[in-house]
């Protein structure tokens, strides 16, 4: 699997405390953006929004010139809802602690900053960056068939619920042909062609790997057959 890349947008006016902080995030993560200013600061996140980039995290003051914090991210979270944030400022300011409540901030740090406590901080926003990132491409690796069984297009393995699928390399060759033609029906001639490698083997052979394969999904078979031509695996609609 190709290694994610954590991104950050710091964005702060003080010049030292925007060094400061650009010194330790790029320590932990991969990427950090500067933006000296709220205003900067959106015009970075959007431009990179556009660009169909995302940022993992924005580390932002909230006093600042041209637009403060707060403003810019109630645009930032226009785009994107979820966005992770962490909270630097000179001071705690009650009015708007109230207001971020109901944000996804992840901490809050009073100038100066004491570093450990920080990194720390950081070191946690990167484990939770890490640990969506493994959900969410693990989800993309899964196909659901139906409710009861699943494919692995990473593994090439068949879920019963919870439980592996035992397949012969024959019955998993048909089961990935199906899978790739999903929602589509599959000629017996496409199967005996891709898995067999030749469009006149016996038609026995492949009805008996056939069979075994269904025998084995018979607790929610997903497998239709369209007599006389061929088999399909329908997309499935998920109602709730």
């Amino acid at each position: 699997m190709k290694a994610y890349i954590t991104r950050v947008l710091l964005v702060e006016d003080e010049d030292v405390a925007r060094k400061t902080l650009s010194f330790y995030l790029n320590t932990i993560f991969d990427e950090v953006v500067v933006a000296c200013d709220g205003a900067e600061g959106s015009k970075v996140f959007k431009k990179n929004y556009d660009e169909e980039k995302q940022f993992d995290l924005v580390l932002t003051d909230l006093k600042m010139p041209n637009k403060d914090g707060m403003s810019m991210i109630d645009e930032i979270r226009e785009l994107t809802p979820n966005q992770r944030f962490i909270i630097v400022s000179a001071h705690k300011n009650e009015d708007d602690l109230l207001k971020l409540i109901n944000l996804r901030v992840l901490g809050y740090f009073v100038k100066p900053l004491n570093i450990d406590n920080m990194m720390e901080m950081l070191k946690k926003a990167k484990e939770e960056v890490l640990a969506d990132n493994i959900v969410e491409e693990e989800t993309k690796d899964y196909i659901t068939l139906n409710k009861r069984y699943t494919y692995n297009t990473t593994s090439d393995k068949l879920y019963n619920e919870e439980s592996i699928v035992k397949l012969s390399k024959k019955e998993l060759d048909i089961l990935k042909v199906l899978i790739d033609n999903l929602g589509e029906v599959v000629p017996v001639e496409k199967f005996k062609e891709l898995v067999w490698g030749d469009i006149n083997t016996n038609d026995s052979a492949f009805r008996t790997v056939m069979k075994r394969l269904k025998d084995k999904v018979k607790d929610d078979d997903f497998i239709v057959s369209h007599k006389g031509y061929g088999y399909i695996i329908e997309k499935l609609l998920i109602k709730d």
